[in-house]
């Protein structure tokens, strides 16, 4: 009997300890097909094999601004100014990317009108980067331009672009790009980037024409490369240990243009080919940043165009020029001090259309977590001067908060 016990115990035993065995390898096989988590820019996760990666990240910017345009009672305006999901990662090989993004306010979407798209997608692009030098792309993202429009809305200083920016920028567009980079640390650098596309902005799915955009970009770093990418956002927050100094310029030609500003803009009577010339220069170093800038725009053709069925209809292409130029302090509270001043002047052509602008901004802006959690105040004062002598004074003051990851 005794025996017997024994016996069965042992066999009790050796098969609990094959369930334990078993259910281990059964959990090892399980843990092995979940994907990887990872929290640093935004929310990842990248399966087992490592043939796939994903990158979520959002972006909120909420604001209230209090108007007052001369000859108009003042009003208060608040809103969700941006509001953008973005998606990036690799397939089956790090060399091998994508990014996507979508915007949902009011203010990126646009109003919805009948036979046009909603401006939803703002990226659809894949990557092809073969190595830290080189990087080709295809599909709707930011073409090189000036680098007030390449810099995210979200790495700003103030609450908004310049009105220069708005007038003269070269936006996003459909096409072909390739990237060449040589930056180093702490010795003279340089990038070469180029763009061949569609010239109508994003999410164009209209009539087809014979007309692409041609743009090439330039950017030099004397002083070698700004500290974690430095370039791509506003002001020092790095608080550069040794001077950093980029100059870049870049040119588009947009031939056949359908839209008053190229990418962006109400669509003309006619095509236009475009010209457009831009400049930059960032300097940094000791929480000191300076920029400055020069935009242009110029057409091959008269810039106004007439509604062929009512003459007495046009809508014109907007040329002329402008400078930009802005400087800041970071004090080690994290508080910063930033002043702009823009001046823009309305092409010979369209003069007696729109006026020229002057514009004056102060902001204080606090950030909390860099560029990624931070509170902005700006006030900002605009001179209107008219082809006939008149002029106009508007302000604002606006209050906003950003935060993403």
């Amino acid at each position: 009997m005794k025996k017997t016990l024994q016996l069965l115990l042992l066999l009790f035993s050796v098969s609990l300890y094959s369930q334990i065995i078993q259910t281990t390898k059964s959990n090892d096989i399980k843990l092995s097909t979940l994907p990887y988590y990872s929290f640093k820019k935004g929310i990842g996760i990248t399966t087992p094999d490592s043939l796939f990666q994903l990158n979520i990240r959002f972006r909120i910017q909420n604001r209230v601004t209090y108007i007052k345009n001369e000859d108009e009672n003042g009003g208060y305006d608040g809103q969700v100014r941006r509001l953008r999901l973005r998606f990036d990662g690799f397939v089956m090989n790090p060399k091998f990317q994508f990014a996507l993004q979508l915007s949902f306010a009011p203010g990126d979407v646009g109003v919805t009108k009948d036979g046009q798209n909603l401006n939803v997608i703002r990226d659809a692009v894949v990557y092809y980067k073969p190595n830290k030098h080189w990087s080709l792309s295809f599909g709707q993202t930011k073409l090189p331009g000036n680098r007030q429009t390449v810099n995210s809305s979200g790495a700003l200083q103030l609450t908004d672009r310049s009105i220069n920016n708005t007038k003269f920028t070269i936006d996003r567009d459909f096409g072909f790009q390739i990237h060449n980079f040589n930056e180093f640390e702490n010795k003279f650098s340089y990038n070469f980037k180029a763009a061949l596309s569609g010239g109508e902005g994003r999410n164009q799915t209209g009539k087809a024409d014979d007309g692409v955009a041609v743009t090439g970009k330039i950017e030099v770093l004397p002083f070698g490369a700004f500290t974690k990418d430095g370039t791509y956002f506003e002001g020092d927050i790095q608080r550069e240990k040794k001077p950093k100094l980029m100059l870049s310029g870049a040119f588009q030609q947009n031939n056949h243009a359908r839209r008053a500003m190229g990418e962006t803009g109400i669509d003309l009577f006619e095509t236009r080919t475009m010209k457009s010339v831009l400049l930059d220069a960032m300097f940094k170093y000791r929480g000191w940043a300076a920029m400055a800038s020069y935009m242009s725009r110029t057409t091959t053709d008269t810039a106004i165009t007439v509604n062929p069925v009512n003459a007495a209809e046009i809508n014109y292409a907007y040329v002329g020029s402008g400078f930009d130029y802005q400087l800041s302090y970071l004090l080690r509270s994290n508080y910063e001090v930033i002043g702009r001043f823009s001046t823009q002047k309305a092409g010979d052509d369209i003069k007696a259309l729109t006026p020229d602008t002057n514009e004056y901004s102060l902001g204080v802006t606090k950030y909390l977590w860099e560029h990624t959690f931070k509170l902005q105040s700006e006030l900002t004062f605009d001179k209107l001067t008219f082809d006939t002598g008149e002029t106009k004074n508007n302000w604002y003051l606006r209050f906003q908060v950003e935060i993403g990851i």
